[in-house]
């Protein structure tokens, strides 16, 4: 199988330059080749993904499908890098022309290995082979990207940039070898998901997918969206389903699925289960697991409590532990429908009254805003909205993952 690191970004440019100009003698004069050399590339770029990207015409090039779906990712990557090295070594660097994937590969895997050494054992490469090669790439930017830090590496401030737009401009890339068929992991989908959308929504989407065998591995990061949000611009994920933020985002794009107001939530042992609405006295007078301080949780239990608060001995983000908790104890505590829709459903907890009044987060989809999915991942987005017919007591359909949790 092809790997991205194997491609060439002069052969690169110059597939955008040739859809660009029409015809070869164009589009090698403007990026500097000769027509054999340019000719070369783009035989080369065929031969490595396995299509024919042109279609010779006697009024002049034509792309194909397999082109168009190729040179939409090229372009894109290409603004990835140019934006990243022209940051650091201004609005004339052409890194076609200047950088070497050999070069891309080494700073990517120092950035998460950390030392020489673990990159070299990553990369199946010599340390001299991987110092030499981020080395020379900062002498083409011309400004330092890591500093040694005892046996370890720390990228400064520009390497962290620079690290980010190789990395999304590589992704670019992968997304073209996996929509061509050629990526060997089948392709990855990387889903960061929060708290409020890790019990449920998002294991079922994944459930359904595996179901009908599509051929794609996922990665899950969790944490909360404030955790997740630079992980997402930085290309590690690539989305968060979870919680949206109250205001707009200026590089990222949001899209809703659905807003549901939080329940309060017993053990199935509670004196308060089956009892209806209980008073305000009544909720204050037993202790609460609450949730951590930059949750959207706590924010709607400090609403519920705005007064004098009761006993709260357990502070925790981990619907496992919490669920364990309430089904040994008199504690209460506050969820969204979907964490707890199963343990429910199952009786091992019970919601207590009806869901709170007021505010209440909005589940959904961050993107970054240039992000444009492949077909595995816009299917796996699809399945995000046909697994909520799956939550909460009134569901209309059985979910996937249906088995008791404890």
């Amino acid at each position: 199988m092809t790997s991205v690191f194997q491609l060439n970004l002069r052969h690169i440019r110059g597939l955008i330059a040739v859809h660009e100009y029409g015809s070869i003698s164009a589009a090698a004069m403007a990026i500097g080749l000769s027509q054999p050399a340019l000719t070369q590339g783009i035989l080369k770029l065929e031969s490595q993904l396995g299509e024919v990207l042109f279609e010779r015409r006697p009024d002049g090039i034509e792309a194909t499908a397999a082109g168009r779906l190729v040179l939409e990712r090229a372009a894109a990557s290409m603004r990835h890098l140019a934006a990243g090295s022209r940051l650091i070594a201004g609005a004339n660097f052409e890194p076609d022309r200047r950088l070497t994937m050999t070069q891309l590969r080494a700073f990517l895997g120092l950035s998460k290995a950390g030392s020489f050494a673990a990159t070299g054992t990553d990369l199946g490469l010599s340390q001299t082979a991987v110092h030499r090669a981020v080395h020379e790439l900062e002498d083409a930017l011309g400004r330092k990207l890591v500093e040694r830090r005892g046996r370890g590496v720390h990228m400064t401030f520009l390497g962290r940039r620079f690290a980010r737009s190789c990395r999304l401009a590589a992704k670019e890339l992968q997304a073209a070898l996996s929509e061509l068929g050629l990526d060997p992991q089948n392709p990855v989908i990387s889903i960061g998901t929060t708290p409020l959308a890790r019990a449920f929504l998002v294991p079922e989407a994944i459930s359904l997918m595996m179901a009908e065998k599509y051929p794609a591995s996922f990665r899950v990061l969790e944490g909360d969206w404030g955790d997740l949000v630079e992980s997402l611009r930085d290309g590690v994920i690539d989305f968060i389903v979870g919680e949206l933020p109250a205001a707009g985002v200026p590089d990222l794009e949001c899209s809703s699925l659905y807003t549901e107001a939080p329940i309060i939530v017993a053990g199935h042992q509670h004196a308060l289960a089956g009892k209806g609405n209980p008073p305000h006295r009544t909720l204050a007078s037993y202790p609460w697991i609450i949730a951590p301080e930059t949750s959207p949780l706590r924010a709607e239990w400090e609403r519920l409590f705005p007064g004098k608060r009761p006993e709260t001995p357990v502070e925790c983000g981990s619907i496992m532990i919490i669920g364990r908790l309430l089904t040994s104890s008199d504690m209460l505590t506050l969820a969204m429908p979907d964490q707890v829709a199963l343990q429910i459903r199952n009786g091992l907890l019970a919601r207590i009254g009806e869901p709170l009044k007021g505010s209440t987060p909005t589940i959904g989809v961050t993107m970054r805003q240039s992000w444009h999915p492949t077909n595995a991942q816009r299917h796996f987005l699809d399945l995000l909205s046909f697994a909520l017919m799956g939550v909460g007591e009134t569901a209309s359909r059985k979910p996937m993952i249906e088995a008791p949790w404890v």
